[in-house]
């Protein structure tokens, strides 16, 4: 009898979801509020002292000084936007909590006139995560502690699906017309790292629980490999700005481009900017402006991330010569002059 009651309140919820849905911006609306906005620059952004997510947002680790001394960083070049990432442990452990620090970022970010896009999910890098003090980095190694969400755990605790509906409908009802959030990104490449088909009922259901809610802010699921076709028509299909990731140099930029137009909506690229590709601010920024595409390059600050040094890489070696990602020393000196003046003088431009 319970298992029948069960599969009611169920079948009822997504009927319930279904009928209640918002549509995707028509074409038209996601243009006029492009237009609105300047041109937008910046970058995916953690503090330097978090080594993942988690450590950014948990309350004993939470640190608005960092994050405003180097959101300030951001600003003195013009950067009016960060990609931020979010993790659901964080919110289970003290939902309110939660709220409150996402809403201390924002108060610090707006101070620097600088937008954010959240990011809900992601396939990438470490499988299993915990709450509580996060182990430190493995010495030089790029991105040794990011943390997947909510990565093979969906799979091994069906029940977290309920979890993750109430995170991201209490986080999203809470912000649905916060001024301070540009937009909200989905999922982070959905299908990486060995995921694969396991990440369509999660990818599905963030958009349902997404349209669900009366959203100020467009929403977004960035394309990253061109061979995921079935992946990316859907991420296509119900994202209302277009976004997507490209780390290779200006002809492969190109082409990414041109194959994105034909869907006439607003195009952001929210990863970029990897040295040793060729993929620099140097040569890709500029394409990017020209054709009115916003630019998220990875990494602000080197810090604990590691993201400086190359993705892969075993560890142990000094820092690389020709830093990977990132833009800034901690002490807010740059890695290379030359590109903190073309951002400048980029985003200054009319």
């Amino acid at each position: 009898m319970n298992r029948y009651f069960t599969r009611i309140i169920l079948l009822l919820s997504v009927y319930s979801l279904a009928t209640h849905a918002q549509q995707p911006w028509g074409k038209d609306k996601a243009q006029r509020w492009y237009a609105a906005q300047p041109w937008l620059c910046g970058a995916n952004f953690i503090p330097s002292t978090a080594v993942n997510q988690l450590e950014m947002w948990q309350p004993a680790t939470f640190d608005p000084q960092t994050i405003d001394r180097e959101l300030g960083y951001a600003a003195l070049v013009g950067m009016n936007v960060m990609r931020v990432y979010l993790h659901h442990e964080a919110w289970v452990q003290d939902p309110a909590g939660f709220k409150q620090r996402i809403g201390q970022y924002l108060t610090i970010a707006d101070k620097h006139q600088v937008k954010t896009m959240f990011v809900f999910f992601d396939d990438c890098w470490r499988d299993e995560y915990h709450g509580g003090p996060q182990e430190p980095p493995v010495p030089g190694v790029h991105n040794s502690r990011w943390l997947k969400d909510p990565g093979g755990r969906i799979d091994r605790e069906p029940a977290l699906m309920d979890t993750l509906h109430r995170y991201v409908t209490d986080i999203l009802t809470a912000l649905k017309d916060d001024t301070r959030v540009l937009a909200w990104d989905l999922y982070n490449e959905p299908g990486h790292f060995g995921h694969g088909d396991k990440s369509w009922p999660l990818l599905k259901n963030v958009v349902a629980w997404a349209r669900a809610i009366a959203l100020s802010q467009p929403v977004t699921i960035g394309i990253w490999n061109k061979d995921f076709k079935d992946f990316n028509a859907f991420q296509l299909e119900n994202s209302d700005v277009i976004s997507f990731h490209n780390y290779r140099d200006s002809t492969v930029m190109q082409e990414a481009i041109d194959s994105l137009r034909k869907y006439d909506r607003p195009l952001f690229c929210t990863e970029y900017m990897k040295r040793v590709n060729k993929s620099t601010f140097a040569i890709i920024t500029p394409m990017l402006k020209k054709n009115n595409i916003a630019a998220i390059n990875w990494g602000l600050v080197a810090g604990k991330t590691q993201t400086n040094f190359p993705q892969g890489n075993k560890g142990g070696e000094e820092e690389p010569v020709l830093w990977y990602h990132d833009i800034f020393h901690r002490d807010g000196s740059p890695f290379d002059n030359a590109e903190t003046t073309l951002l400048l003088q980029l985003t200054q431009e009319k």
